[in-house]
């Protein structure tokens, strides 16, 4: 991998070639955590590593007592996000069958000779529930 710092303002540059394995561990980091090489580059270079702040044992377990309340939390919000799936299919049904009927209505009246009523807000919410 080839390295080349430039500075902000002004010439000279310097450039210098990584080997294959520390150019490895740089793009493994950068993976790791989602972090441009760039800048894994520019934090090894002037040492802005952070110190971890307590314990890792403990974070360790923290981060394991969180992730078990997400999946509490899953288990509890998945019954809901289906059976508000259902209700949304419910509504796009109801709302095919209302256009329907509103297509009938105006049919009929056009019919029997009466002019068909324009009702922007119930098309508005029909629209609104054959797109959800």
């Amino acid at each position: 991998m080839k390295l080349t710092i430039k500075p902000d303002r002004g010439f000279g540059k310097i450039e210098t070639e990584l080997d294959d394995e520390i150019a490895g561990e740089i793009e493994g980091l950068s993976e790791r955590y989602g972090v441009p090489l760039e800048r894994i580059i520019e934090i090894a270079l002037t040492g802005e590593f952070r110190k971890p702040s307590g314990n890792i044992e403990e974070l360790g377990e923290r981060a394991r007592e969180l992730e078990k309340q997400v999946w509490e939390l899953e288990r509890e919000y998945a019954p809901l996000r289906f059976k508000a799936y259902g209700l949304s299919e419910d509504n796009k049904v109801l709302a095919i069958e209302l256009s329907g009927l509103v297509a009938e209505n105006s049919g009929l009246r056009r019919f029997i000779g009466m002019r068909p009523e324009v009702k922007p807000e119930l098309r508005k919410l029909i629209s609104y529930y054959l797109q959800g």
